[in-house]
């Protein structure tokens, strides 16, 4: 049989030549883990989780340790585009981890949802490559719905101004067409990013919790590029998303975390 456009075996882990594995001496991360896609993102963390040490690297993509709200984690970065990301997250799971939370930024694609504002992913339309060496069949490209459940907790008893809905994740930051804006808007997707299609769907294939918070940082709603990477608005939002992601970490009650 066939998944998608990939023979079945792709997707049997144990048809892997490769595996992710911990080396012998390799040291173990916290259970929580949050993972960002931009070093400004990655030293703000740092400094409200009191991040302890140098940095170690899978690849050339940093970690530390550190805490929130007397519970251990991780904050790690940037691991950006999905087949990065998925290689850090594949070797994050092997070193120990048991929950990801993801705080990335997307482009708006309604023009209702404004630089700044947040976005809690509720699926994601995959556009890119690496999904389908994991995905096992349709929808797979979810949060998990108790992590995920946790962070729009978190959401509803603040102040942000955010929407919860699917989004689209693709490769090609450059071929983020006029036609294909069109098409996800006419879907009521939300916006658009570079990782967590592919990292909802690696979780949902190893068992482990995967959610995310994006934070808009450029609109293509108009079919018109306006970034906002520096207005005070966009600083806002992800200084809010970090603390509510961080609050979710440590609110989390799964095993081994």
């Amino acid at each position: 049989g066939t998944s998608g456009p990939w023979p079945s075996p792709h997707n049997n882990p144990s048809s892997a030549i490769i595996n992710p594995t911990r080396e012998v001496g390799e040291e173990g991360v916290p259970g929580r883990v949050v993972l960002t896609f931009a070093r400004s993102d990655y030293h703000y963390l740092c400094r409200l989780v009191g991040a302890r040490g140098q940095p170690r690297y899978l690849w050339d993509c940093a970690f530390r340790e550190g805490s929130w709200q007397g519970r251990p984690l991780t904050v790690v970065a940037p691991a950006v585009g999905a087949p990065y990301a998925v290689m850090v997250l594949e070797k994050l799971i092997v070193l120990g981890a048991r929950l990801v939370l993801a705080l990335g930024w997307c482009g708006s694609l309604q023009p209702r949802l404004k630089i700044g504002a947040l976005v809690l992913p509720a699926g994601a339309v995959c556009g890119d490559g690496t999904s389908p060496h994991y995905s096992l069949k349709e929808g797979e490209a979810r949060p998990d719905k108790v992590l995920s459940g946790l962070l729009e907790d978190h959401l509803k008893a603040g102040e942000a101004n955010w929407q919860k809905g699917p989004i689209w994740t693709t490769d090609a930051f450059y071929r983020e067409t006029a036609e294909l804006v069109r098409h996800y808007q006419s879907q009521g997707i939300l916006g658009v990013d570079l990782e967590l299609g592919a990292l909802f769907t690696v979780g949902r294939f190893r068992g482990i919790p995967v959610a995310g918070l994006l934070v808009v940082s450029d609109e293509l709603g108009d079919l018109r590029w306006r970034p906002g990477y520096r207005q005070g608005r966009f600083r806002r939002g992800r200084e809010l998303a970090a603390r509510i992601v961080l609050d979710t970490a440590a609110a989390w009650e799964g095993d081994d975390a």
